[in-house]
């Protein structure tokens, strides 16, 4: 029918709509850098309470905001709480994810003291890598941290539909034994980057989080309000898929809403009750996201980065990503180096 054939002209095939793939893509948009930076040497009985997130960050990255930070065990048992009071514990060759650097209490089997971790770590300028040794001499549990910093504003919707904290338990098998050997490997690759800084190169830290938070997603029971749910939303998945893939494209709410199979209104509706914004403000949102990386990953031209997140003058673009961020995108380079 012409209808059809039109149809298929206009609206490209649904991308594969598996939610591990967009989070891959995701985090790579998010130039996300990453360094181990702390090895945790504890014997029972030992506690301690970290700094809070701001505090955290002043630390390990001056000038960021939040750091995501990462604890993996190496031997022996630990358990690990924020302010919601949950204890989750965590075995050897699991990892433990803090997303929002949020502070947090660990300890080991036996009940103990809480110590402030302000007063366990040297502050920085490290020589090298700082080794915390603390305890009351009995059975050991080793511990590698690490963090992740990232400038991009749009963090925080990317990973605020996670928990405040989880472990990732690797599934006996090559799971297991890549992220093992991933952090063995890094730890032998950490070098002094810096005068007061001891880091693992990101290319080495950043795949092993990303398979972190596969594994995590991969295995959660239920996913809360956020990005996250949209990829697994059968509604708002399809349409999502195809922003993250061509935000060039000239999108409408019925094209998106053609590619999967549903009315404008429906997802409209879905995108409002899933995400918190409506398609087309979701797609402006990725648009500015992918911009930004371009803007500080490339040296295309202005008009050339338009066009690419769907903009037919610089000018539009420029007043676009002016009203997004509250500066030209010339400047954003500039700023970004």
């Amino acid at each position: 029918m012409p209808g059809q054939h039109a149809f298929h002209d206009r609206v490209p095939a649904v991308p594969d709509r598996d939610p591990t793939a967009a989070l891959s893509d995701a985090l790579d948009r998010l130039r996300l850098q990453g360094a181990i930076f702390l090895r945790g040497e504890y014997s029972e009985s030992w506690a301690y309470e970290s700094m809070t997130s701001r505090e955290t960050a002043a630390v390990l990255a001056p000038g960021a905001e939040r750091v995501v930070l990462f604890h993996v065990v190496s031997s022996g048992r630990c358990w690990v709480e924020t302010d919601d009071g949950d204890r989750r514990w965590a075995d050897p060759g699991d990892v433990i994810v803090l997303p929002y650097g949020d502070r947090h209490r660990m300890g080991g089997v036996a009940d103990a003291e809480l110590v402030s971790m302000r007063s366990l770590l040297t502050p920085p300028p490290w020589r090298e890598m700082p080794v915390i040794r603390y305890g009351a001499g009995g059975a050991h549990t080793d511990v590698v941290c690490g963090y992740l910093t990232s400038d991009d504003p749009l963090f925080d919707p990317r990973m605020r539909a996670l928990p405040p904290v989880f472990v990732v338990s690797p599934p006996p098998g090559p799971a297991r034994e890549w992220v093992r050997a991933s952090i063995d490997y890094a730890l032998q690759r950490t070098t002094r980057v810096s005068a007061d800084r001891i880091a693992a190169p990101p290319q080495l830290v950043q795949p092993l989080v990303t398979e972190v938070l596969k594994l995590h997603l991969q295995s959660a029971q239920e996913v809360s309000q956020g990005w996250i749910r949209g990829l697994h939303d059968p509604v708002v998945a399809p349409a999502m898929a195809l922003i993250h893939q061509q935000p060039e494209r000239k999108w409408t709410v019925a094209a998106l809403a053609a590619a999967g199979h549903v009315s404008a209104s429906g997802l409209d509706e879905r995108f409002r009750s899933v995400l918190g914004v409506p398609p087309i403000r979701y797609l402006t949102g990725w648009r500015m996201h992918v911009a930004r990386d371009l803007l500080s990953g490339t040296r295309l031209s202005l008009y050339a980065v338009a066009r690419r997140v769907g903009y037919d003058s610089e000018e539009a673009f420029s007043r676009a990503f002016k009203r997004a961020h509250g500066v030209a995108p010339g400047a954003w380079r500039v700023a970004a180096g």
